[in-house]
């Protein structure tokens, strides 16, 4: 909701951007002191002694990294909210596989120094890498005999003769195969403790919003699930738990933050296990402390079961706070009511899915395609170029 009323905003449109919570961020706020934390799960008793000071603390509920070169990098820069950010590396990538965890290889010295594959495997794995480099969907010449339209991702891995495990972790840790105020730069307006009585309805379109006895008209309405229950639907469940811990993650050669993922077949699953883990180095917890999020779509009525394997990874655990949400979508594309609904945040580590709602949103709001030069070209013509 945020990076849509930046980007109306940017585009020109009147935003008025309205939030019932206190703080910014809704179900992905970031929570501080530690106390609240504790409040928040209903955790008894004060933080220990030993977490240091509760406003050394600030947890996200729902972290997310930022791929670098991936979607909501980009709608960041076009917003120019990357004025008021400073950006951190993350200092590896992990996946799971046969009970351990394996530095996923980001240069060509990491890939043939790395124990996730034999000899020869390594030299498959790395023709199999070279073409991917030099694929280029314009230029039949660089198929090698693979048509793109017609080819599934399993006969190409078959082609290159890679086997299960490889799969594994190219497909779910390298494919990824599954706060900003800008608004208000831009002429919006951002209120927050205001209260949402009542949509209000003409002949089935949004004409305002009631809050406090007032209404505030509007054309259009973005909003999350929360707000109109009537409107969205179940579609499954996310269990996350975040985890304290004292110690980096083993195995990770004591990286101060990190992403783990355990893919469904390592662990006889249909969804992947996600571990997210960040630091005192990030600001974000006590000297000494480490922050580490694991999640999943919960498929049984044992959800803490599921998420064990993460957890095994991480122990000991000095107190960690349980959540299991329900996963929303939109009921229609809002096209006749002009409620356009996001879905809730998803398992995943990272912000490309949210991105593509985002997007999906825009289309169904304008019409048109998010065409992030479309979008430049628009903004230099309403606040003249840079």
């Amino acid at each position: 909701e945020c990076i849509l009323s930046g980007i109306m905003s940017v585009n020109g449109k009147k935003v008025l951007h309205m939030d019932r919570n206190p703080y910014y961020g809704g179900e992905s706020a970031s929570i501080t002191p530690l106390e609240d934390l504790y409040k928040r799960f209903k955790i008894p008793g004060a933080p220990p002694a030993s977490m240091g000071r509760g406003r050394d603390w600030n947890v996200d509920l729902i972290p997310k990294f930022l791929m670098a070169n991936g979607q909501l990098v980009k709608m960041l820069l076009f917003t120019e909210v990357t004025r008021y950010l400073d950006f951190k590396v993350t200092e590896g990538s992990f996946v799971y596989k046969g009970g351990k965890i394996y530095k996923v290889p980001s240069t060509e010295a990491e890939a043939l120094a790395s124990s996730l594959m034999g000899l020869f495997e390594k030299r498959r794995f790395r023709k199999f890498l070279v073409y991917v480099a030099n694929f280029d969907e314009n230029d039949p010449r660089t198929f090698e005999g693979i048509d793109p339209k017609k080819t599934s991702m399993r006969e190409v891995y078959k082609k290159f003769d890679l086997g299960q495990d490889v799969i594994d972790f190219t497909g779910h840790a390298l494919a990824l195969y599954r706060t900003d105020e800008l608004s208000a730069i831009y002429g919006g307006t951002y209120m927050l403790n205001k209260p949402i009585e009542e949509i209000i309805m003409q002949n089935g379109k949004v004409i305002g919003v009631k809050s406090e006895g007032e209404i505030a008209r509007c054309k259009q309405l973005i909003c999350d699930p929360s707000y109109v229950k009537d409107r969205v639907e179940k579609v499954g469940q996310v269990i996350r738990v975040i985890c304290i811990l004292s110690h980096p993650i083993k195995n990770t050669n004591d990286a101060n933050s990190c992403q783990i993922i355990i893919p469904q077949n390592q662990v006889n699953r249909k969804s992947d296990i996600y571990v997210c883990m960040i630091s005192s180095a990030h600001n974000v917890a006590a000297q000494g402390k480490y922050i580490a999020i694991a999640s999943t779509t919960v498929e049984t009525k044992e959800p803490e079961k599921e998420i064990r394997p993460a957890l095994e990874l991480l122990e000991p655990i000095e107190q960690k706070f349980v959540s299991i949400s329900d996963l929303l979508v939109p009921k229609d594309l809002g096209t006749e009511s002009q409620i356009f609904i996001s879905r809730t945040y998803d398992a995943t580590t990272h912000f490309e899915t949210t991105c593509d709602d985002i997007k999906d949103i825009y289309k169904r709001m304008t019409g048109s395609e998010f065409d992030f030069e479309e979008m430049k070209r628009k903004k230099n013509d309403i606040y003249g170029e840079d």
